[in-house]
């Protein structure tokens, strides 16, 4: 299934589609999810994203990252990819946003207005789709930090974006 994107302006209106590699290859604004879930330790789920996947893999990442499909609502497409890819759910909120371009070593450029939602993990069976994710595990707030110090290249550019501009703020 070709799976395309809502590409977008700088406020977020919705201003056409296209097709998701498409719109990497291009560098079209286009919106995108953050999700994180964190346990009742105020630690976070983070993923080792799959070999597989054509940018950034192998690189840990956040809980979830995607984009909502034409026609759905993010919050219903960050669910949609909790569980896909970790085999829960949880009851997102939505936190804030933030826009970001970045090419990378293969040409793909990220240009996203990156929509934020926390949940709370209620204590369901993690079944991670190893076709999404290599490896995952929970973290300490300061015990990331320290690790994208150490090893900035070992994690996803939305996430230190995130983490820089503080929009975890009261949830971490």
């Amino acid at each position: 299934m070709t799976e395309y994107v809502i590409c977008v302006d700088k406020n977020d209106t919705p201003v056409s589609q296209e097709e998701k590699l498409a719109a990497h290859q291009k560098g079209l604004l286009h919106r995108a999810f953050s999700g994180f879930v964190f346990n009742n330790k105020k630690e976070l789920l983070i993923q080792q994203r799959a070999l597989n996947k054509y940018h950034n893999p192998g690189i840990w990442s956040n809980t979830v990252c995607s984009h909502p499909r034409p026609k759905e609502k993010t919050l219903d497409a960050v669910s949609r990819r909790l569980k896909e890819e970790f085999g829960f759910t949880a009851n997102f909120k939505e936190i804030g946003h933030l826009l970001y371009h970045q090419t990378f070593s293969n040409g793909l450029i990220e240009y996203e207005f990156d929509h934020i939602f926390v949940a709370q993990y209620g204590g369901q069976k993690i079944m991670p789709d190893p076709n999404e994710i290599q490896d995952w595990r929970w973290i300490k707030k300061e015990d990331l930090h320290k690790e994208i110090q150490q090893y900035p290249d070992f994690f996803s550019f939305w996430l230190k974006e995130i983490l820089k501009n503080d929009l975890l703020k009261g949830a971490f």
